[in-house]
């Protein structure tokens, strides 16, 4: 099977710090996938490398056959890469609703001609369906700011759905969700279609093992181990990776 998006031989240094050594990495078309390892392991870089925003010293990244390492953001967006921060990113002033609305927009202008009724309509039906996948339809009208830290996390996921990816890469996206929150977060993306691959770095093991059918250990910046989760779950490397604390 090939790979929907693949990483070759990433390697990144922070002066004489090597974050990333040589890393590969495969995500096939509709996988669920998660990165995990300990702190400081290089599970965030690597997600910035395949979302852009961190350059590699070396190494290639490949979406849908075509080498894109040298796009940034926007243009990797375009052709399908949405992401999601460990801190959410939205906009504070702006409501739930138009935060998501403002992230359909530009997939609903490719899709149609402008039109003030046809296109923000579009954008609002898409904004208020998330916001009812996600539980936040009692909130559309209040400004992200005064949400609180779930809320905008959950915000945040809907907005880079909102663009309808073809692969969702997602850091920690359970970070700060109280239980009821993770457990809608589990069925948000248990429920998604399988034309959105999932990509995630998460501390939150019992969620990566529910969800993931592949899971990627880092330590130190290189590759530890990968397989399904009960290959993962017994696997004396991974032990041996975690034995300084899971983090």
């Amino acid at each position: 099977m090939n790979c929907l998006l693949s990483a070759e031989k990433i390697s990144v240094r922070y002066g004489s710090l090597a974050a990333l050594t040589d890393v590969d990495l495969c995500v096939h078309d509709g996988q669920r996938h998660a990165l995990i390892g300990p702190n400081g392991a290089g599970k965030t870089t690597l997600l910035s490398v395949l979302g852009a925003t961190t350059r590699p010293q070396r190494g290639t990244v490949r979406f849908v056959g075509r080498d894109v390492s040298r796009l940034g953001p926007a243009a990797r967006a375009r052709r399908g890469i949405n992401r999601t921060h460990q801190r959410p990113a939205v906009f504070a002033t702006l409501t739930a609703i138009e935060n998501i609305e403002v992230a359909a927009l530009p997939r609903t202008i490719r899709r149609r001609r402008w039109s003030p009724g046809g296109t923000r309509g579009a954008a609002r039906r898409t904004a208020a369906e998330l916001l009812d996948q996600l539980g936040l339809s009692d909130l559309a009208t209040v400004p992200a700011g005064h949400l609180a830290h779930g809320q905008r996390r959950q915000l945040e996921i809907a907005m880079a759905l909102a663009g309808r990816p073809r692969l969702l890469l997602l850091d920690e996206p359970a970070a700060g969700l109280s239980a009821t929150e993770v457990g809608r977060l589990a069925e948000l993306l248990a429920a998604l279609p399988r034309q959105v691959a999932v990509l995630l770095v998460e501390h939150h093991l019992d969620l990566v093992y529910a969800l993931c059918d592949t899971v990627t250990v880092l330590r130190d910046g290189r590759t530890v181990a990968a397989g399904t989760p009960d290959e993962i779950r017994t696997s004396p490397l991974v032990r041996r990776a975690y034995a300084d604390g899971v983090s």
